[in-house]
């Protein structure tokens, strides 16, 4: 009787000891899971400069973007690469300075005209936008540390375009929007990089189709360069 209590008892604490082993494993895989899955959030802040023919007849200042996307990151296995997905808006911002494009008048191609009426003239094009990415971790189990390298494509349709001026009438100010997008490219593609460390990155784009559908005088091409923050 002795040895078949002995036994049962035995056999109870190796139970006891599989299950708690058991149950560290799946907490382990449930924490490297949450980790990783912290890349899921970008914002990105960057300067917008404009390349192609006719930019350097826009005048304009210190242009801004300002992106946010949630992606889906699929780690490829047993290695340090992982594939990503997802959904953003971005927003470009170009500060003209002494010069001012009037969105309502009837052309098939966009003029610039030098003006000193206004304070601030600034042309704003919003897109919602499809990111894909390539994307390499030093630390593949948690995005949130390590050296880390993404590349990839985004796909844009233009939502809103609209200028925003500022000028001074009668003394007072003066704000005037108005909105039209037909003189815009309705797609827009860009290549992406991303370089950093951490929840912290430099990241650049360059877009590979024109911001104008006319693509004579003004075959513009904007690129931009800035900082990328990822993490929840």
């Amino acid at each position: 009787m002795k040895k078949i209590f002995f036994t049962l008892g035995m056999l109870l604490a190796s139970y006891s000891i599989f299950a708690q082993d058991a149950k560290n494993v799946v907490a382990n895989k449930a924490m490297g899971a949450t980790q990783h899955s912290k890349d899921f959030l970008v914002i990105q802040l960057g300067y917008v400069g404009l390349n192609g023919t006719g930019a350097s007849d826009i005048n304009s200042g210190f242009n801004r973007e300002f992106n946010l996307a949630f992606m889906y990151d699929i780690p490829l296995k047993n290695t340090n690469f992982s594939l990503a997905a997802g959904l953003g808006v971005s927003s470009s911002n170009i500060y003209l300075k002494d010069q001012m494009i009037d969105l309502t008048k009837v052309s098939s191609s966009p003029d610039f005209e030098s003006t000193t009426s206004y304070k601030k003239f600034k042309l704003a094009m919003n897109y919602l936008e499809i990111p894909l990415e390539i994307r390499y971790r030093q630390v593949p189990e948690n995005a949130n540390k390590g050296f880390k390298v993404g590349l990839g494509i985004k796909i844009g349709n233009l939502v809103n375009v609209h200028t925003r001026s500022v000028a001074t009438v009668n003394g007072s100010k003066h704000i005037e929007k108005e909105a039209n997008k037909s003189l815009f490219n309705t797609w827009r593609f860009a290549g992406t990089a991303r370089v950093g460390y951490g929840n912290f990155s430099l990241y650049g784009t360059y877009a590979l189709t024109t911001m104008f559908k006319e693509s004579g005088t003004y075959d513009i091409k904007p690129y931009t360069i800035g900082i990328s923050f990822s993490g929840l």
